[in-house]
Parts: C-alpha cells; sequence; structure tokens
C-alpha cells in the first residue's frame, strides 16, 4: 500500500482502521465499501460500487482529512515502540479487575492522577467509538482536538476533556501489579494491544500523517450519527 496513489476497503470500520495503520504515505487516497455491520467510516454500499468508482474516477469525490494519532512507550528511559492510531488508544486493565492509577501531563505539566478501570485517548474521529461508550463527547471530526475518556474512574468528579491537538500527552503507568495475569495493556483501534510494565510512560500526539478518507460529494456527517448511532432518536414505550 505505500506505493498505491489509492486503496479501496471491502468491509467493516474494523477493516478500515486496519488500512489506516499501515497506509505508508500522507497522499494515499481510501476509500470504503461498507460490507460490516454498522458502517461510520466505510460509507458506500456495496451495490454502488461501480457507480461510486466511477465517480471518482471522474473527480467528482471530496477528501475527508482525518488526522491520526502518534502513540509511543518509553521504557525504563528508552523509546520502546511506537504506533499510528487512527480512532484510540486505551490503556486498560487485563483480566484481573482492579483500578488502574496513572499520572496524566500535557506539555510536561502535570494535570491529574486518575484512578479508573483504563483511559481512553481518542482523535475526533474515534469519539464516536469506545470514547462515547464510556460518556465521552461526540466531537467533528475536521476540529483539531484530543479527548480524553477515563473508564469508570473512582472519583464521580473526573470527567472527559477534550484539548487542542498540538499538545502531548504523557501517561505514566504507577500501578504496580504483583501476580501473573494482573496486567495492563495498551490497545490501539481496538486491534492491537501491547502489554504495558509499571513505570511506562505513553507519549501521545498528532501525526504528521493524515488519513485521507473519500467522500462523494453529497456526504452529510449529522446523518451518518442519526441514522448509524441513532443519535437524537425518541424511543417510544
Amino acid at each position: 500500500m505505500q506505493k498505491c496513489d489509492m486503496v479501496v476497503v471491502m468491509g467493516g470500520d474494523g477493516t478500515l482502521l486496519k488500512t489506516a495503520r499501515s497506509v505508508g504515505t500522507k497522499t494515499t487516497l481510501v476509500m470504503g465499501f461498507n460490507f460490516g455491520n454498522l458502517g461510520v467510516l466505510t460509507e458506500s454500499k456495496p451495490a454502488n460500487i461501480e457507480h461510486d468508482l466511477t465517480e471518482v474516477l471522474h473527480n467528482r469525490y471530496v477528501i475527508d482529512e482525518r488526522s491520526i494519532l502518534r502513540v509511543t512507550i518509553y521504557r525504563k528511559g528508552k523509546k520502546f515502540d511506537s504506533f499510528l492510531a487512527l480512532n484510540d488508544a486505551v490503556i486498560n486493565q487485563g483480566s484481573f479487575a482492579r483500578l488502574i492509577e496513572m499520572d496524566v501531563s500535557i506539555n510536561q505539566r502535570k494535570v491529574i492522577t486518575v484512578h479508573a478501570d483504563g483511559l481512553i485517548i481518542s482523535s475526533p474521529t474515534g469519539s464516536t467509538g469506545h470514547s462515547l461508550s464510556a460518556g465521552g463527547p461526540i466531537v467533528h471530526p475536521s476540529l483539531p482536538a484530543i479527548i480524553l475518556t477515563p473508564i469508570c474512574p473512582a472519583t464521580l468528579s473526573i470527567r472527559p476533556i477534550v484539548i487542542p491537538n498540538d499538545r502531548q500527552l504523557k501517561i505514566t503507568v504507577t500501578t504496580k501489579r504483583q501476580h501473573e495475569g494482573e496486567n495492563v495493556g495498551l490497545t490501539l483501534d481496538g486491534q492491537e494491544t501491547i502489554q504495558l510494565e509499571y513505570d511506562d510512560e505513553i507519549k501521545i500526539r498528532k501525526s504528521s500523517r493524515y488519513f485521507n478518507l473519500i467522500r462523494l460529494k453529497g456526504g452529510n456527517y449529522y446523518k451518518m450519527l442519526r441514522d448509524k448511532l441513532r443519535w437524537g432518536e425518541q424511543f417510544g414505550e
């Protein structure tokens, strides 16, 4: 995919998220056809493949530029590994149900110590995913923002926060796990998991790359919210 001008994704949103982490250039265009269940990102219908691709080949489309998160793990003061995430990076516990303690700082200034089941760091694209389920806000994908959403915090005063995406986050794991199976993990886009250790530092910032999603003209983000997420829908008895 690093040599492609355009990538066509046939699957669900999960397939498109995997593609987003694999596209190697800033200019590659991606178009998704929804063969999955929800289709928030892969909005084109399989029955319209021939029509929609013809529209694209005749330059009748718009580019929906989505920001990507760069997630880097530092262990014992050294860079351990680095990843990309289109939706979110989630720090959570393994099978052992105990709270995680994390120190959160922004641009080297301490913000808060979080005691919670986990913490979701989301892009605007991912605001309608795991973050939304945990009580986070819906953020329009064009906004330059990063969302921090705690998962089941021990203190009710800890609430989600939206910050500018030109800041760098640092989350330090301060929980020590004493027994096997009491792991803390970092999950990227709900697909890739890395086991974390005590005192690991996870630094998160906006990547220099963008994910260029092809949309046909006439697309409507708010209609997607109403149709796919049933936003604002009135439920009867």
